[in-house]
């Protein structure tokens, strides 16, 4: 993941594998938001209140932009390291954050060892990563200028076509226009307003949000 990009899942999804008859099944999940770790907890113990009869509900998950995101796992009870580990290695290895996987076990019956359990704990979030909806988030730096009014339409659309987003507009004194910019886009659209107005308008950052590509 780069400081100004990275991947996520949209919604959810749900696989069921089958390793010498125990059952796997992964789900996974987008969480994020300012409480994102109970988020990603709560999707943990809502699959073990709604399979209760299974031995094990493992768990793994990334939270939060790069270049430094939360990562946890848990073997619940599966040997140490052979299942939340090999579970988080798949998301680092995908390139996800803003994700939860948990992988329920029905035993069958037939141990696996522990390079079995490893393998088979990474191969069900693979297969559920195989199934879901990959989208990419990118940093949106967010701006506010004042423009008169007679100029407001002119600046509007040259700033549209120049590929700025224009996220709103607020009518007042002046039309104050939000815009949205990648991060390194953000002295071209300077230049362009600088340009667009004989260097009369100026922007100001109000603010920096993640968004879906």
């Amino acid at each position: 993941m780069s400081a100004q990009a990275y991947a996520t899942v949209r919604g959810s999804v749900a696989v069921e594998t089958e390793v010498r008859r125990s059952r796997f099944l992964c789900v996974v999940e987008r969480v994020g938001g300012g409480a994102a770790e109970e988020a990603a907890r709560a999707v943990v113990e809502r699959q073990r209140r709604a399979h209760h009869d299974a031995r094990h509900h493992c768990s793994a998950f990334v939270l939060g932009p790069p270049p430094q995101p939360v990562e946890r796992s848990s073997d619940d009870g599966e040997p140490a390291g052979t299942a939340g580990a090999p579970m988080l290695e798949v998301l680092r290895g995908a390139g996800l954050s803003d994700v939860v996987a948990v992988v329920t076990r029905w035993f069958g019956g037939t141990l696996l060892g522990a390079g079995g359990l490893v393998r088979a704990y990474g191969d069900a979030v693979r297969a559920a990563l195989d199934e879901a909806d990959v989208v990419h988030r990118s940093l949106l730096v967010e701006l506010e200028v004042d423009v008169p009014h007679a100029d407001a339409g002119r600046i509007e659309g040259e700033l549209r076509t120049r590929g700025t987003r224009v996220l709103g507009a607020t009518y007042a004194g002046a039309v104050t226009l939000r815009l949205g910019v990648a991060p390194e886009r953000e002295p071209a659209l300077h230049a362009t307003l600088a340009e667009l107005s004989s260097g009369a308008l100026a922007a100001r950052e109000v603010g920096r949000r993640w968004v879906d590509a």
